[in-house]
């Protein structure tokens, strides 16, 4: 536990003054534990890729000038970046990102879930990353925590840093997934958690989730001279179910 305090003291002196070089930095955290076959991480990778490249999502990330990060989660002493900090300037920016995820190779196949590890590496990442306005952690899992520091022991730690932690639970496996992650993982203003029933479910619910993180957030920044923000803060807002706008 001594170590862990001064771990988290440490992470803490790194984050960086106020200065906000964008609006938005955003760490993908994706579940690779033993639960996820292979089929599962596939639609898992695939269907991120997709909800980036939603029209509403990629034009808030290139409006937010976002930083987005890919880190894959497993077991103790198993998270990795996988793609580190990637600047959206553009739309080709967002394209790009999309692809690495898709061929993103896996890195472990058969261990354990530990929650709290991977939230202290998004952490540790929003510490040595780029200085944003908002520092989100979009967290997906399909269990609860065996391994490792809890994530409750974490969430003081992220609330310090003024860090939110979304995310989607995947109930195939665990139907009381949902309200363990609300009771445990999740902090910060407007913080949610997003259910698939199943890994079919995740591809539509990460687009909804990306939509919820991050679309809404910045179409409350928009100039009210935009000829765009009516239909982003529509769609923001729940009052629309496509991208047909952005087209």
């Amino acid at each position: 536990m001594r170590i862990q305090a001064r771990l988290f003291a440490g992470l803490i002196s790194l984050l960086p003054l106020p200065g906000f070089a964008c609006d938005l930095a955003l760490v993908l955290a994706v579940d690779v534990s033993g639960s996820v076959d292979a089929t599962e991480y596939r639609i898992q990778m695939d269907g991120l890729a997709q909800g980036l490249r939603d029209g509403v999502v990629s034009e808030a990330l290139v409006r937010a000038q976002a930083q987005v990060t890919l880190i894959q989660w497993s077991g103790q002493s198993r998270q990795e970046v996988s793609i580190p900090w990637t600047g959206i300037r553009d739309f080709e920016d967002v394209e790009t990102l999309a692809q690495a995820i898709e061929t993103a190779p896996r890195p472990w196949r058969n261990y354990s879930t530990a929650l709290g590890e991977a939230l202290v590496l998004g952490l540790t990442e929003l510490a040595r990353g780029p200085d944003c306005k908002r520092r989100v952690i979009d967290l997906s899992g399909d269990g609860y925590s065996n391994e490792g520091v809890e994530p409750e022991a974490v969430r003081p730690l992220l609330a310090r840093a003024d860090v939110t932690v979304n995310a989607i639970a995947i109930e195939q496996s665990e139907p009381e997934l949902t309200s363990y992650f609300y009771e445990q993982v999740i902090r910060g203003e407007g913080a949610f958690v997003e259910t698939a029933i199943d890994f079919r479910d995740y591809p539509e619910k990460i687009r909804r989730k990306l939509v919820r993180e991050v679309a809404r957030k910045t179409a409350g920044t928009l100039s009210p001279l935009d000829g765009r923000t009516a239909d982003l803060q529509k769609f923001a807002q729940g009052r629309s179910d496509s991208a047909k706008d952005f087209q």
